[in-house]
């Protein structure tokens, strides 16, 4: 899968050092599969949640961070579209975002 963008994660890592290895094996992980619908990912992240608009929500670090992705499995592309605390995330729409 293509990833857009990693400098996202960076960003947020930089100021929560604890995510980085988190992040930094998810990114892993994602650059080098070929999803090609949701169970694909279920298999792999049994704790990832499927909302509207092909967004997927990981847990990050035992659920203390959230990561939203938005996910074009014909075009094997990942968006990354959120990464933040968990009461971030209670603040946004992640169908929207």
């Amino acid at each position: 899968m293509h990833v857009i963008s990693r400098k996202k994660l960076r960003e947020f890592w930089e100021n929560h050092t604890d995510a980085r290895s988190s992040l930094e094996s998810w990114f892993a992980d994602v650059k080098h599969a070929e999803w090609q619908k949701p169970d694909d990912i279920k298999a792999v992240y049994r704790n990832a949640s499927f909302i509207a608009n092909n967004r997927v929500v990981f847990n990050v670090k035992g659920n203390k961070y959230r990561l939203v992705v938005s996910i074009q499995y014909t075009f094997r592309i990942v968006f990354i579209r959120f990464v933040g605390t968990h009461p971030e995330y209670d603040r946004i729409d992640a169908k929207t975002i």
